[in-house]
């Protein structure tokens, strides 16, 4: 009875909070990039000598990984010019081809925003923001970088590989939470809230605690994030959108040959995750890490229903997410606390991490205790 009038309570809280923002929150609301890449059509009318080319909408990524391997190289960089944002998007296509295709794929975008920067015909401000997304993509175009995934609709998403992901022995893949987009995604402030800084920083760990052992950090932006602390923060909308795109991302991986990889979940990124997790078994994710989570939907850790280990990192006394109502109610909330002991998930000690986004700043027992896990090294996790 006590545990019900909580709930009510924490009910009412999360209806009167929403209800106060719902000016501006309506304002935010995105609509969720979903379906298969930008080109599709074309593709779908391409074909090879006496062959079709595989679906991007209804082929499994292990289907995608055995047509790619029947093909000759030739053919297979024909089709990346062909359709490069349909192979650099295509889950189960080699990497190092989807590189290529989305370095062919952002170069013709940025020609296009930056002939629209050039073009008097349009509005100043149109003009100002074409020039600054030419300027974005000439950063993504820098040498060096291995964007494994590019879709420039809506605010843009974006998956990038940090190491040598055909050699890593140990691998890990950084789901963010909201407020992540084609523009924030390597932003230089506050570089721990996002994924590329969280992916270079488990990266530089991973390395500092086996040196001997090569690893590959994947920072996957592939889902339309929430903007602001509105209806799409509190509802499972996007997360409902994105958990399909992260189970075939993660597909797509597997079909690799690599090993599986420890995925770590922030903010509302554990929302996708956890929605996501009942397709993961020990192939597609050997653990799932949640932090700075404001719930996954589910009661419990086994309520996930997943073969992958599942963690929950102690918040921070200054992660304001610990203020967020753990309940789901009509559609509002995204239920159990996972970071309680009742929760059932590996719990993981955070000592030193100041506010949502320190999590992995150097120094860190969270961040100590992230290497350990995506190394393997379970046993030396520190609890706190």
């Amino acid at each position: 009875m006590r545990r019900f009038k909580r709930t009510l309570v924490a009910a009412a809280l999360t209806t009167t909070v929403i209800a106060g923002t719902a000016g501006w929150a309506t304002g935010n609301q995105q609509q969720a990039v979903t379906g298969p890449p930008p080109g599709t059509a074309a593709w779908r009318a391409d074909h090879l000598p006496h062959r079709d080319l595989p679906d991007p909408a209804t082929a499994a990524p292990a289907a995608v990984a055995r047509f790619f391997a029947s093909l000759t190289e030739a053919q297979r960089q024909e089709l990346a010019a062909r359709h490069p944002l349909v192979v650099g998007n295509l889950d189960g296509a080699p990497p190092a081809l989807r590189y290529r295709a989305n370095r062919w794929a952002i170069g013709a975008e940025q020609a296009r925003e930056r002939s629209r920067a050039a073009d008097s015909s349009l509005a100043p401000y149109e003009r100002q923001a074409a020039s600054a997304l030419a300027e974005r993509y000439r950063e993504l175009l820098a040498p060096g970088r291995q964007i494994l995934a590019f879709d420039p609709r809506g605010r843009g998403q974006l998956a990038e590989v940090y190491g040598d992901l055909a050699a890593a022995r140990r691998t890990a893949v950084v789901v963010p939470g909201s407020d992540i987009d084609l523009a924030s995604f390597d932003r230089r402030h506050d570089p721990y809230g996002t994924p590329a800084g969280m992916a270079r920083s488990l990266r530089a760990e991973m390395a500092r605690q086996a040196p001997h052992i090569p690893n590959a950090v994947i920072a996957w932006a592939g889902y339309t994030t929430p903007v602001g602390l509105g209806l799409d923060a509190a509802t499972g909308r996007l997360a409902r959108a994105g958990a399909p795109r992260l189970d075939r991302f993660l597909a797509g991986l597997a079909t690799t040959g690599g090993p599986a990889p420890a995925v770590f979940c922030h903010s509302y990124g554990s929302v996708v995750c956890g929605l996501a997790a009942h397709n993961l078994n020990g192939t597609e994710a050997g653990d799932l890490v949640v932090l700075g989570s404001p719930g996954v939907h589910a009661d419990s850790a086994a309520g996930l229903h997943t073969g992958a280990r599942v963690w929950a990192v102690r918040r921070d006394h200054g992660d304001w997410i610990g203020d967020v109502p753990h309940v789901e109610l009509l559609g509002l909330g995204h239920g159990a606390d996972p970071t309680t002991k009742d929760f059932g998930a590996r719990r993981v000690s955070s000592a030193g991490a100041h506010g949502h986004t320190g999590y992995f700043a150097p120094g860190t027992e969270s961040l100590r205790n992230f290497g350990r896990i995506a190394l393997g090294e379970y046993g030396a996790v520190s609890t706190g």
